[in-house]
């Protein structure tokens, strides 16, 4: 296929060129969580000590959420396609390094390198879509599928793992990656054009190193908090992450061409579909997490079933994703909105039947019902975030989008898995401060196990009860201050920003 070819179609060059930008996303979002499974193996093979385990799983997390933001406002100035092409090769030659390390330190290294190689194609991906699917209902399908893919590849990331584990050496998580770079490096060129942002200035660099240094001290703060507890350490990270962030919040609001424009955040549509992002994530991977733990370490579970069994959350998930454009259209982003904290509240409210002896059923129908508040929530915000703005905002916008999800992803875990972690110290039977510590310990009786187990079990209720009324929270306040949606437009009922054009406006 030639690019005159291509030319002469233009709505089949944007959908091909979907499929080109996807490939790249599925594997970030795969590689978030492809190493559960592999971890062990690793460990076997590299021998890392404890807090080398825990940078090989956090580094690549670490480096995507920390440099979103600069990245989004890069590409706006210097062009996101050249972006997206300098990051897959980055993001290849750290697969590639990652899966022929010899050592932790070169593993960490390398997933660190493929950190700040995602943080380049998540913003900029999103972006280039706006300029492929101009049409504003054609340009929402698009984002939906984006972000279907987004989190398709975060849920089959584990199920992925273990099926490479069980025929090849763990390295193989990393070498499937580069067959997706290469197609991506030949086919972009043709059927993608290059996007940048008129007249924004040049990059304030200083902007660019105080959201490094503010978010990667205070995102380390989390996830520390929630593996060790409150530490000083983690508290003297979290002020010093907290204070460099009001830094830069107040350089953004003085500055005439801003990293990232804080003043989106006075409009209440747009503010409220942020915090969307953020918070079903963080009850996402707080309630994955802890629910990975119930089927494994209370029910004995193999680790290969336990992710089969969230394959139809993900399932549903990704369809939802796909079909809430259409939906949106239909009764509208107030209604969507609402709908969203609404199936999130009710599926993880249905983790609480949940027994020590019994309740998997329960955990499938909590995925399921779940994971369609989830999808709304994906796709609504990504595209609020980008049709929301001028269009030389666009990266920037999809950067705060991405940014509340990897920040509700650190949440979710370190505050929601913190509560049920403090409710099994407080309940279990005082042996280790966590259960698959405990149950390690030889010759336990079956009381203490069954002890040790039902304090797991309170926790994860209680992090669930916590969750879902944080969402019915959220859907009163969404009730309050979304407008409604004005009779006749077919829209999401969203008004237009302030500063934004008639063709920008929330859809």
């Amino acid at each position: 296929m030639n690019e005159q070819r291509v030319s002469h179609s233009p709505e089949l060059r944007a959908w091909l060129g979907l499929l080109v930008v996807l490939g790249p996303v599925l594997l970030v979002a795969m590689d978030g969580s492809v190493l559960f499974l592999a971890m062990p193996e690793v460990t076997d093979a590299l021998k890392p000590t404890a807090d080398q385990a825990l940078w090989i799983l956090d580094g690549y997390g670490f480096a995507v959420g920390s440099l979103l933001i600069a990245f989004g406002g890069i590409g706006d100035r210097y062009g996101r396609l050249r972006l997206m092409m300098i990051g897959a090769a980055v993001f290849g030659v750290g697969s590639a390094g990652a899966a022929l390390a010899s050592g932790p330190e070169l593993l960490i290294a390398f997933r660190a390198l493929m950190g700040v190689a995602g943080a380049t194609l998540l913003p900029s991906a999103l972006a280039v879509l706006s300029e492929l699917f101009t049409d504003p209902r054609r340009r929402a399908r698009a984002i939906g599928i984006f972000a279907a893919a987004f989190a398709a590849g975060f849920a089959i990331g584990p199920v992925v793992g273990g099926q490479l584990l069980s025929r090849f050496w763990w390295g193989s998580v990393f070498l499937i990656n580069l067959p997706v770079v290469l197609l991506f490096l030949l086919l972009a060129p043709v059927l993608l054009r290059e996007v940048r942002a008129p007249r924004t200035g040049r990059v304030d660099v200083l902007s660019v190193v105080l959201s490094v240094s503010g978010l990667l001290p205070a995102v380390y703060a989390i996830k520390h908090t929630a593996a060790e507890g409150f530490t000083g350490a983690s508290v003297a990270a979290g002020a010093a992450g907290v204070a460099v962030l009001g830094w830069f919040a107040r350089r953004q609001l003085r500055l005439e061409h801003p990293l990232i424009d804080l003043r989106l955040f006075r409009d209440r549509v747009f503010a409220i579909a942020v915090v969307t992002g953020l918070l079903p994530l963080a009850a996402w991977s707080a309630t994955a997490y802890l629910a990975g733990v119930y089927l494994q370490s209370v029910h004995g579970v193999p680790v290969l079933r336990a992710a089969l069994l969230a394959l139809p959350g993900a399932t549903v998930l990704t369809v939802t994703c796909v079909v809430t454009p259409a939906l949106v259209a239909r009764i509208g982003t107030r209604a969507a909105l609402l709908a969203c904290h609404v199936l999130v509240a009710a599926g993880v409210f249905l983790l609480l039947p949940t027994t020590v002896s019994g309740g998997i059923g329960w955990y499938v129908a909590s995925t399921v019902v779940a994971a369609m508040g989830y999808g709304i929530s994906f796709s609504v915000v990504a595209d609020t975030a980008v049709a929301a703005v001028p269009a030389e905002r666009a990266g920037s916008a999809a950067a705060i989008a991405e940014t509340s999800n990897e920040i509700g992803n650190a949440l979710g875990i370190a505050l929601l898995g913190s509560l049920a972690a403090v409710l099994f110290r407080l309940q279990g039977p005082g042996l280790a401060g966590t259960l698959d510590e405990t149950l390690r310990i030889p010759g336990l009786a079956p009381e203490v196990i069954g002890d040790a187990k039902s304090a797991f079990v309170t926790g994860l209720h209680a992090a669930a009860l916590a969750a879902g009324l944080l969402h019915c929270a959220l859907a009163v306040l969404a009730l309050r201050w979304m407008p409604r949606q004005p009779s006749g437009t077919g829209g999401t009922g969203a008004e237009p920003l302030a500063g934004a054009g008639e063709a920008n406006a929330v859809r």
